[in-house]
This record gives structure tokens, sequence and C-alpha cells, in this order.
């Protein structure tokens, strides 16, 4: 093909949703895009159809892609996550050359993009793996991008990702480099366990309005509706608003008729077991994947539910306090949950040597992805004050807002358990707070049971740091001490 024909900025590999509505999106933003699916009639019709746009070509084959795109050629996947992105690469790494760059735009576990980099890279070639938030809208009219990859790929494709970005009040794009390899897919991953956290926190928040204190739909709706003006002001809470104003086709509540079992797609997961391969605390987006695990099981639970008492409180809380203190609750949580994500992203970056802005990642998440919300603007501000914070609970501004909330917090969860309603989320979120200020906890006596049992040794604190002990407790033990001490 001629040169003159490489008039394309990028090629988009597959056609669902969120790739029809990313190439609408860089469409209207004046950037030539040629698109391909390999089922051919759903290219066909696309282009025929939602994208008969002056900007967008089809192509039926990824070598009829290829040739359209000028260089260096950016080609970005939008396809299902693991195995067929490899696939994908695959086959297109023997169409490209030195210099060309692969962008992978789903949900890709970040050690996948890791391997992936590394493999592109020894290829000559360069690779992004970006996370992409913000759902349908997001993609069609301004998402949050968090790309990471080749460092030397974003000045190819930072022009792209910038303009179709959702902006801040600021009119700044939610759009900046991350960091090297897998860095934004990971940070895409603690995004979606904050999302977990938030939505399962607002989940019990509505349960504690509906069975302790009996509110009706309208007045939830006006609830979250005044909470979306304050301190909580976010997309979550927005639609669930509008969810509790919504009525099915006979005008009862739509809510009421959908089941209780909730779905998810593993990235909570993810974020679960990197906190356990960090060491991170990260107890309430754990308890958030947990109570998604455990709604699964409605059958056992309707069956538990006829076997199984609980209390019988005769008392119903004042609504209005009630309401404050949950208020509080919500806010306080929605704190801890966000800090226990910034601590994972801090021992990643250790572990996979990143060099993470804590601040900007904040600022990615004002605007464009799900769990944009004002409350963001503060985290930003905090990491501007001292970019080397360890934990958002030393700033000063959420120091002073964990103190004001704690108080109704406290009565929130005590109340929550003399009535027999779970609050997984809210109640390890203050078990974290209350164990993250405790200068002594009793851990001394599980090190203790380790080295009675197992010789794995302990530490003294009347001793030096790093140096380490074994007792033989029966009398009857030996000198002889586990190969490792891990604390």
């Amino acid at each position: 093909m001629d040169s003159t024909e490489r008039t394309c900025d990028i090629g988009m590999i597959g056609l669902a949703v969120m790739g029809q509505n990313l190439a609408l999106n860089m469409a209207d933003h004046d950037f030539r895009v040629c698109v391909y699916n390999r089922t051919q009639d759903v290219t066909d019709d696309f282009v025929q159809g939602a994208g008969s746009h002056p900007n967008i070509r089809g192509a039926h084959t990824l070598e009829g892609l290829v040739t359209t795109l000028k260089p260096p050629r950016r080609v970005m996947m939008m396809i299902k996550a693991g195995s067929p992105v490899d696939e994908m690469i695959e086959q297109l790494l023997p169409l490209l050359s030195p210099g060309d760059i692969l962008i992978d735009g789903g949900n890709s576990h970040f050690l996948d993009t890791i391997r992936r980099t590394r493999l592109v890279e020894e290829r000559g070639l360069r690779y992004i793996g970006t996370g992409i938030s913000g759902g349908e809208e997001g993609a069609r009219h301004g998402p949050s991008i968090m790309p990471g990859g080749s460092p030397d790929a974003w000045p190819h494709v930072k022009d792209i990702f910038q303009s179709i970005a959702a902006k801040v009040e600021d009119g700044t794009p939610a759009c900046d480099w991350v960091g090297s390899d897998g860095a934004g897919h990971f940070v895409k991953m603690v995004h979606n366990g904050i999302e977990y956290g938030d939505m399962q926190l607002i989940a019990e928040s509505y349960h504690l309005m509906r069975s302790l204190l009996n509110l009706s739909y309208p007045d939830m709706h006006r609830v979250f509706s005044e909470w979306n003006r304050d301190k909580l002001n976010s997309y979550l809470i927005e639609i669930t608003a509008d969810i509790m104003a919504f009525k099915d086709d006979d005008g009862e509540p739509l809510i009421e008729k959908i089941l209780d079992s909730a779905g998810q797609k593993g990235t909570g997961r993810w974020a679960s077991i990197s906190a356990l391969d960090t060491g991170t605390p990260l107890t309430l987006i754990t308890e958030a994947v947990q109570a998604r695990s455990l709604s699964a099981l409605k059958d056992e639970r309707v069956a538990a539910s006829k076997r199984i008492t609980g209390p019988q409180p005769d008392q119903i809380p004042d609504a209005d306090s009630f309401l404050s203190d949950l208020f509080d609750a919500l806010y306080a949580a929605k704190i801890i949950s966000y800090t226990q994500g910034f601590m994972l992203m801090r021992a990643a970056a250790g572990d996979y040597s990143w060099d993470l802005d804590y601040g900007s990642i904040a600022h990615l998440w004002r605007a464009g992805c799900i769990i944009r919300s004002a409350f963001l603007k503060e985290i930003e501000a905090a990491y501007q004050r001292d970019p080397g914070l360890s934990n958002l609970l030393l700033d000063p501004y959420f120091n002073a807002e964990i103190a004001q909330a704690q108080p109704g917090w406290r009565r929130v969860v005590s109340a929550a358990v003399l009535h027999g309603i779970p609050v997984p989320a809210m109640a390890s979120a203050l078990t974290f707070l209350d164990g993250y200020r405790s200068a002594r906890l009793p851990a001394n006596l599980i090190q203790a049971q380790r080295d009675y049992f197992g010789a794995h040794t302990y530490e003294r604190i009347d001793r030096p740091a790093n140096t380490y002990f074994h007792t033989d407790w029966t009398g009857h033990g030996g000198e002889i001490t586990a190969g490792s001490y891990q604390a």
C-alpha cells in the first residue's frame, strides 16, 4: 500500500460497547480510527451504522488494519482479558515494525501486563497497558485513563488519550502516565477494589436504612440526594439516589425485585490477592469482595434464615440522629477504603520499582471514572502537601475528619451488631482504625505461640532490633530453630 494511504492515527481491535464508544470518542476529537472485529459482520454493521463517521473506516483483516496506520503504528486492543490478548499479540507482532505501539485497554491483570511489556519490548516494539474507567458513557464522552508500560510510547499516544479523557473542574484531563510495565493496570485494579468497597459501604447504609429504620424508598431517595450535596458527593451516591426513586412498570420500586446476589469480574479479588502478596492490610476491600461471595449463597442463606436465630430488639433508633451518625460512618469508612488502597499502591511501588505519583493518581480518579467524587480533591491535596505521606490517616485534614466522625461511626457499628444487621465493610474499617492507632497489639502472644510449636523465634523489645530468640517453652525442646523468621 502506498504511504499516502496510511492516514489513520490509531487502530481499534474489538467492537463491543467499550471499543465502539472509544472509537467514536476518538473520531469526534478529529483522530482517524481504523476499526476491526474478528467477526466481519460486526465491523460492517458498526461502520455502516453508529460508526458511520468520516473519521472511522473499517478493516476486514488485521493486515488491512495495520496498513492504514501512520508510523509509528498505534494499535489498541479492547478485547477480553487473558489468553485472547496473548493470542492477538502473537498475531500482530509479525505485522508490525520496530517502534510500533500495542495498547491493551482491557481489564488485564497487571502481572500479565508486566510479562507482555517485556515480550513486546524484546521484539523491538512498545507496549501500553492502560486502565480505563467510566463504563459505556465514559468511553463515549470521557473516561478516566490510567496508562502504563513502555515510557517512550507515552508521547505518541498522549494527545489521543488526553483529548478523549474526562476533564476535571480546571479543565485538566483525567489521564496521565502512571508508570512502567504493569503500573497502569495495577492502579486500575486498585481503583476497582475501592469501587467494591464504596459499593459495599453504600449497600450497608441502605440495609440499615431499610431494615433498622424502616425508611421508605422516597425517604431513602431524599437522604442519598442530600448526602450527594455534601462531603459524600460522588457518582455512586448519585446513582444510588436515582435507584431508590426508580419504579417498575407496576409502580413499585424496581430494586425490591432485584435478586440479592452480587456478581463480580475478578478485579476486586485480584486486589485482595495482591494485598496478601505485599502484606498490606486491605481489610475493607477484602470484606467487600467476600460480601459478594456470601451474597451468592442465596439458597443457603434462605435455608439458614429459617433455622438460625438472631437478636430481636424492640427499640428503633431515632431516625434523624441515626442518619446523622450513618453519614459519619459511611464517610469515615470511605476514608479507610481509600487509605488502604493507597497503602497497597505504595507497597506495590516498592516491590515493582514503580515511581507512582499518588496525588496524580487521585487526580486521574476525579472525573470520568466510577469512583469519581469531590472527596478525591482532598486526597490529591494531601499528597501535594506531603508527597512522601505514608498514610492518609496521618494527613492533618483526614486525621481531623476521622476524629470528628468516630463517635457516630462507633454508634452505627454498635447498633448494627446489636440488631443483627451485617456491616462487614463498615465494621472492618473501624477495626482497622483501632488496630492502626494501637501502639501495642497482641501479636506478641502470636509470636510466642509460633515459637512454642514451631521454634520460629521472636524479637524482644528490651534487646536490639533484628536479634532473634528462641525459648524452650516445655523444657523438652532443643536449641534448633526454624530456618526463617517472618513477623
